[in-house]
């Protein structure tokens, strides 16, 4: 997501730069003569220098990341000259640090990038693309933040390649600019043999562009089918909101990238979203979609609609926030949402994906860990951060996609049945006319204010966030289900607990660390052990596991055999009940379902636009 404030009075204001600001701008001259094997060749100008010594840097985060991911380990070949092409004295305080003195007010940068993982957060380069997220690829200078920034890009020989971003489009070829660093680092681009399409929005007054630019495999049939429902998407989302963002240019872009081998990804952008899979538009249409309802529910919630924790975004250190279970869980509760209001997913299927963060809370003993304020601030820890040792993650953390999309459930369902004709689509467009459109940063207590607002009942909002965002309580999901016309049903199955279970060799092995509320963490076991017997029979394969619980009910004690650290053991294991939950429509449930639970229910679903 992206990290900064940006509006067209940026854009506007570069002509008013005094004279010294002026005469500062960045270049960039990106090549791929060496496209077959991920290198790209990229030449910085820095002009306009006033430094004695211009620290360039290769930043260490990404927007939408939070997390640390050190780009400059896949930069090399540095070369540093002047204006009249001298060779200029560097200096490497740190691994991502070039100090240059002795230059003249202008420093050229040329540098190799290797580049091989085309996802959000890094760049690709290959024969058939070049993937470039910014901080990823390009070398910055501190001081120079506020000049203009121009990129040109020069294809392979042969490669008739067009680029989609979105950024500012220049009359000379394959050439854009961006009003600011910070603006330039927030925009990705996908250069290939794109296929393009793109349709106008009209509202109050103002025309605005959006656009798709996508590098596939596929049939025209299958993009003006994704094309056709993005639209629904697109809609709906508006709606919402009341209304379209200002986008930047007056052009909102989808950049999507569906080839064998991609890593999947989505990352939301101020005026775009770079989506990333390795499934077709024939195989996965509907999650390829799933990811584009999300990230344009960004260009609202994040992008503008912005924690003030997250300003100005830090390119050279992790980025921590405790309002990401708003910030990435109500987007994610919303991109599934949409998905079903546009009619792309059925009632069925989408109440299932309702189900699952429900099911994560009630599973997961994270909950009684960390609050979802203190669940977001973890973001650095584990937002894809590499690390070798292992953790307790499993014991002591909900993602705040999952905990913040639990949130967005029982707040939807609470202001439906507590309070006559209040949504949390109407809380999300009154953060949207106080915080999102006039671009004025949020705190925590700015969301328990507009709740407060909203609902005209500030004790209601204050026990809210006392109990459910600061504090560790679980909303009442089941009763507020049910006012919503829903049955949450559960399972009546016995299972050794939820963790993933590795068969091979005719025995099973604990695939992963366990959960402390789990009969397998209890009966003294962890991730590696091997089970070897369950009440006297072995462990073959999943079919002969489940044959055998099925012989027995939640809370009957069974003998365990079992292989920990070259050691066989007996233990007795304990079974509980399978924690599997289901959000099914009352009539369904063989229950009947008043007319106003009913009602709530379908208008909770219905399309808006």
């Amino acid at each position: 997501m992206k990290k900064t404030l940006f509006t067209a009075l940026a854009i506007a204001a570069l002509a008013f730069a005094s004279p010294a600001m002026a005469q500062q701008s960045v270049n960039y001259q990106v090549s791929f003569e060496n496209a077959v094997h991920h290198e790209a060749s990229i030449t910085a100008t820095f002009k306009g220098v006033q430094a004695p010594v211009l620290e360039v840097r290769m930043a260490r985060s990404s927007p939408g990341r939070y997390a640390l991911h050190e780009f400059a380990k896949n930069v090399y070949d540095v070369q540093v000259t002047d204006g009249q092409g001298r060779t200029l004295q560097v200096n490497r305080p740190n691994l991502h640090q070039w100090n240059v003195s002795g230059h003249d007010g202008t420093v050229h940068v040329k540098y190799t990038l290797f580049a091989d993982h085309p996802d959000g957060t890094y760049a690709g380069v290959s024969l058939s693309h070049a993937h470039l997220n910014a901080p990823a690829t390009f070398l910055y200078a501190n001081g120079l933040e506020k000049a203009p920034v121009q990129v040109s890009f020069t294809p392979p020989a042969g490669k008739n390649w067009t680029a989609a971003n979105q950024l500012k489009r220049e009359t000379a070829p394959l050439t854009f600019s961006a009003p600011d660093f910070q603006y330039f680092m927030d925009s990705p681009t996908e250069l290939a043999d794109l296929q393009w399409r793109e349709w106008p929005v009209q509202e109050k007054g103002r025309t605005q562009k959006i656009r798709i630019g996508m590098h596939h495999n596929g049939t025209s049939q299958q993009l003006d089918e994704y094309t056709q429902k993005a639209k629904r998407i697109v809609t709906e989302s508006q709606a919402v909101f009341g209304e379209l963002p200002a986008f930047d240019f007056g052009e909102y872009t989808f950049i999507a990238c569906y080839l064998p081998g991609t890593p999947g990804d989505g990352m939301e952008h101020r005026n775009s979203t770079i989506i990333t899979s390795s499934q077709s538009l024939q195989t996965g249409m509907n999650p390829n979609l799933s990811t584009l309802s999300h990230e344009f529910f960004h260009a609202w919630n994040v992008e503008r609609i912005r924690p003030q924790s997250l300003e100005p975004f830090n390119f050279a250190d992790a980025n921590m926030s405790g309002e990401l279970w708003l910030a990435e869980g109500f987007t994610s509760y919303y991109g599934t949402l949409l998905l079903h209001r546009a009619g792309i997913t059925s009632q069925s299927d989408y109440l299932g994906s309702v189900a699952y963060p429900i099911l994560a809370l009630r599973v997961s003993p994270g909950k009684d860990h960390f609050s979802p304020v203190e669940m977001s601030q973890q973001a650095p820890f584990v937002d894809a951060s590499r690390s070798v040792d292992a953790t307790n993650r499993t014991n002591t953390y909900i993602s705040y996609y999952t905990y913040g999309n639990a949130i967005a459930i029982g707040l939807d369902f609470t202001l439906r049945t507590k309070f006559k004709n209040l949504t949390l689509d109407d809380y999300m467009r009154l953060l949207w006319q106080r915080h999102g459109k006039p671009e004025k940063p949020y705190t925590l207590p700015d969301l328990e204010k507009a709740l407060a607002d909203l609902t005209k009942d500030p004790g209601f909002a204050q026990d809210f966030f006392k109990r459910h965002i600061y504090g560790k309580e679980i909303i009442p999901y089941e009763a507020l289900a049910k006012q919503m016309g829903l049955a949450l049903q559960t399972s009546s199955k016995a299972v050794l607990g939820w963790e993933g279970l590795k068969f091979q060799d005719d025995q099973a092995t604990i695939a992963q660390g366990t959960f402390s509320n789990s009969p397998l963490y209890k009966a003294g076991l962890d991730r590696n052990d091997v089970l070897l017997t369950l009440d006297g029979k072995k462990l073959t394969d999943q079919k002969t596991l489940d044959s055998l619980l099925a012989k027995h009910k939640p809370g009957d004690q069974v003998p365990l055999e079992v292989l920990q650290q070259g050691t066989k053991k007996t233990a007795q294991i304990t079974l509980a009940q399978d924690p599997e939950v289901k959000l099914v429509p009352l009539e369904k449930a063989n229950q009947t379902v008043p007319k106003d639970a009913k009602a709530r229910r379908e208008a909770w679903l219905s399309r808006k636009a």
